[in-house]
C-alpha cells in the first residue's frame, strides 16, 4: 500500500495534545518527524488538512502505518488501517488530560512547571508485546540506537505493510516470530546481550499467555524493576506505575531531596504523593527535565 492510498480520519476539538510531546517523551520508538515543505529532500506529500507541517509524524502503530498531523485542535490521521475507534483509543482521546494536570498540581504545586512544559503529553495505548520487547531493547541504550534496533528486527522478522515514499514499512514482529529467532541472528542486528533476552522473553510471553502484572513481568527473562514499570505504564496502561531511570533519579534528588540510590523511597513517595496518577507525573517530570537538559 502506497501513502496515497491511506484512509483519513479527522478529529476536531482536541486539546492538551502535542505530537512532539507525545512522540518524544520516551514512551515509543517508531515515530519520526515527517519531511516539511521546503526541505531539501521531501519524502512525503503535504497534508492538505493540516496547516502546521512541523507537527507531522510518520510511523507505525500495531500493524498500521500512518502519518499523524495536528494543528489548532485538529488531529488528522492518514493510515493504512485502523478505524476511528482504534486511533481514538491509541491516542487516549477519551481521557481529560486537563483534569489530570490540575489534579497533579493540587497534589504538589512543584509539578506545575513540568505539566506546562509537556502540556501536550498523552500516554499512548500501545501493543503489549511490542512495548515489552522495545523496553528490553532500551536497557543501557540511547534513543537513536533503540530506534535503529527496533526497525532492524521489524525489517527482518515483521510482515511488510507497504511502502511510503518508496521505503518499505514493516509491522512489529509477532511473539512467535521472535520466539523462533536465533540469538546470534539478533546479535547481528547489534542487539548484543539483549538478543537472548528477546528470544527467551518472547517464548515466555507465549507460554504465560501474556503477563498481566508487575510480578509476572519481573519473572520474565531480562526484565528488571525499571523495565517492568515501563511496560506496566506503557503496555498495560497501569497509570499508577512510576518508572525510575537515571533522569528520574536526578529529578527526585533535585526536587524532593532524595539520595539517588533510594529507589524504594522514591517509589513510596510517588505512590503517596500522586497515587493513581503517578505514571502521568513521571511522564511530565521526565520530559521536563530530559528535554531541557538536552538543550543546554
Amino acid at each position: 500500500m502506497e501513502y496515497k492510498d491511506f484512509e483519513k480520519n479527522i478529529f476536531e476539538g482536541i486539546n492538551d495534545f502535542d505530537l512532539v510531546h507525545i512522540f518524544e517523551c520516551g514512551q515509543c520508538f517508531r515515530w519520526t518527524k515527517a519531511a516539511v515543505e521546503g526541505a531539501e529532500s521531501k519524502e512525503y506529500e503535504k497534508c492538505e488538512e493540516c496547516e502546521n507541517e512541523a507537527s507531522s509524524y510518520i510511523g507505525v502503530a500495531g500493524s498500521y502505518a500512518a502519518r499523524i498531523s495536528y494543528s489548532e485542535g485538529k488531529l488528522v490521521i492518514e493510515a493504512s488501517g485502523g478505524d476511528r475507534s482504534f486511533w481514538a483509543d491509541y491516542f487516549d482521546l477519551g481521557t481529560d488530560y486537563g483534569a489530570i494536570k490540575r489534579r497533579l498540581t493540587d497534589c504538589d504545586a512543584k509539578i506545575k512547571a513540568a505539566t506546562e512544559y509537556g502540556c501536550g503529553i498523552r500516554i499512548l495505548n500501545q501493543d503489549l508485546f511490542e512495548t515489552l520487547i522495545s523496553f528490553i531493547i532500551s536497557q543501557n541504550n540511547n534513543i537513536p540506537r533503540i530506534r535503529k534496533c527496533i526497525e532492524a528486527i521489524c525489517e527482518k522478522y515483521g510482515s511488510l505493510i507497504g511502502e511510503i515514499g518508496g521505503k518499505p514499512v514493516y509491522a512489529f514482529p509477532t511473539p512467535e516470530a521472535l520466539a523462533a529467532a536465533e540469538p546470534e541472528d539478533l546479535a547481528a542486528l547489534k542487539l548484543g546481550y539483549r538478543s537472548s533476552y528477546i528470544v527467551q522473553s518472547s517464548r515466555e510471553y507465549i507460554e504465560c499467555k501474556e503477563p498481566s502484572c508487575r510480578e509476572e513481568l519481573i519473572c520474565m527473562h531480562g526484565i528488571g524493576p525499571k523495565v517492568a514499570n515501563c511496560i506496566m505504564l506503557f503496555g498495560l496502561r497501569d497509570v499508577a506505575a512510576f518508572p525510575i531511570d537515571t533522569w528520574v533519579r536526578h529529578i527526585m534528588s533535585d526536587m524532593y531531596g532524595f539520595d539517588e540510590k533510594d529507589v524504594s523511597g522514591m517509589e513510596s513517595f510517588a505512590r503517596e504523593k500522586f497515587g493513581d496518577y503517578a505514571g502521568y507525573a513521571q511522564q511530565y517530570l521526565f520530559y521536563y527535565y530530559r528535554d531541557r537538559g538536552s538543550k543546554k
